[in-house]
């Protein structure tokens, strides 16, 4: 599968295709905005087959611009062989490094091997890259940890960590902060990931989406109590603007050695976006609410039962009052046109989504149990 590239065609290597979303949708941009660019893409043995599943609906043009090298990119030279990654260092001129563990109840020695022995891979290619313009580290909001208030995209600074993801990708980001006086880097900070601001579409169902499926799943006239404290702000935005805006970023030669964070500039607080959440899903408006600690006090209550599947981790979230800064990130795109859209303009494309899989699902089901009754 592939091409070689030529002398003037630019190559870049774009880490975490197929688990990432985040990956998954860079790959689509650069292919779509970026005629020729050629790319590489490490992909351990057992994922091999999901990412030629994803690269089937491309263009034949597309495919052809996609190496897929067998390797792992936490292991030692990123996993390939000697020459592979010999070959690679002289080729690549941009490498977008967006694999990393954000499931908030990773086990801690996948966080370490992903957020932070990755990171150390990578970057050793970057420095052994004979032509290299730039590594983008796709870091995250989280970095902050458990710190209140207004948090700058200049600091990194250690606040306590409210789970092994923010704790590891904290490390991970100062370890690329350590190496920029000898590697060309742009630094990008998301908040909360959801889903496209047109389609839904999303890999996974996770953090806001388990609040989306609690209240679809919850009788119709339960008023379910917010978790947490709602005058907070809620940090979500929708991946295609953090794709977009990240690959304007990341082209612009002001970026380099910066870093700026892919936030909503108004954020709705946790007691709108619930609010909206429900009256997307045609429940009634959330009740009073319940301090973090008190929450779980839910998994008892008759018809809740699914609110088990919200990890503590995130309802930390929704009682942590946090601003990010994003001075940067308005220089750069407020020239270029480039917005985030607001929660309330995608909150129902976001809860469709959801619904739709769900009926699916429950379709898939009822088919495989009636193909089970007839073995």
């Amino acid at each position: 599968m592939g091409a070689s590239a030529t002398d003037k065609a630019r190559v870049t290597l774009v880490t975490g295709f197929p688990t990432s979303f985040l990956a998954v949708r860079m790959v689509r941009k650069i292919l779509r905005e970026e005629p020729r660019t050629f790319l590489r893409c490490v992909v351990q043995e057992k994922f091999l087959a999901r990412a030629e599943e994803l690269l089937e609906p491309l263009t034949p043009a597309e495919v052809a611009r996609v190496e897929i090298l067998q390797g792992d990119v936490a292991a030692m030279d990123l996993g390939l062989s000697g020459s592979e990654f010999v070959a690679l260092s002289r080729e690549v001129t941009v490498i977008h490094h967006c694999a990393s563990a954000t499931y908030l109840g990773v086990d801690r020695d996948v966080a370490e091997r992903l957020n932070v022995e990755g990171v150390r891979e990578v970057l050793e290619l970057a420095r052994e890259a004979t032509h290299l313009e730039r590594l983008v580290h796709w870091s995250s909001a989280l970095v902050s940890g458990a710190r209140r208030g207004l948090v700058l995209e200049t600091e990194l600074e250690k606040q306590g960590f409210r789970n092994v993801v923010e704790e590891t990708r904290y490390r991970g980001e100062r370890l690329v902060r350590a190496a920029m006086a000898k590697v060309p880097v742009t630094i990008l900070r998301p908040s909360i990931l959801v889903g496209d601001s047109t389609t839904g579409e999303i890999d996974r169902f996770e953090g806001p989406y388990l609040l989306v499926m609690l209240m679809l799943n919850a009788p119709v006239d339960l008023r379910v109590p917010l978790p947490g404290r709602g005058d907070v702000p809620l940090n979500l935005v929708p991946i295609d603007y953090v794709v977009d805006a990240g690959w304007e970023i990341a082209r612009d030669p002001r970026s380099i050695g910066r870093t700026f964070h892919l936030v909503d500039p108004e954020p709705a607080s946790a007691r709108e976006v619930f609010e909206r959440i429900a009256r997307s899903a045609g429940r009634p408006s959330p009740r009073g609410s319940l301090p973090t600690n008190l929450a779980t006090a839910l998994l008892r209550t008759p018809g809740l039962e699914r609110f088990a599947h919200v990890p503590r981790a995130f309802l930390e979230q929704l009682a942590t009052e946090v601003v990010y800064d994003q001075s940067g990130t308005r220089e750069i795109l407020g020239e270029r046109g480039i917005r985030c859209p607001r929660f309330d303009t995608y909150v129902d494309v976001m809860v469709d989504f959801v619904r739709k899989q769900q009926t699916e699902r429950r379709a898939q089901r009822v088919g495989e149990e009636a193909e089970d009754s007839l073995s």
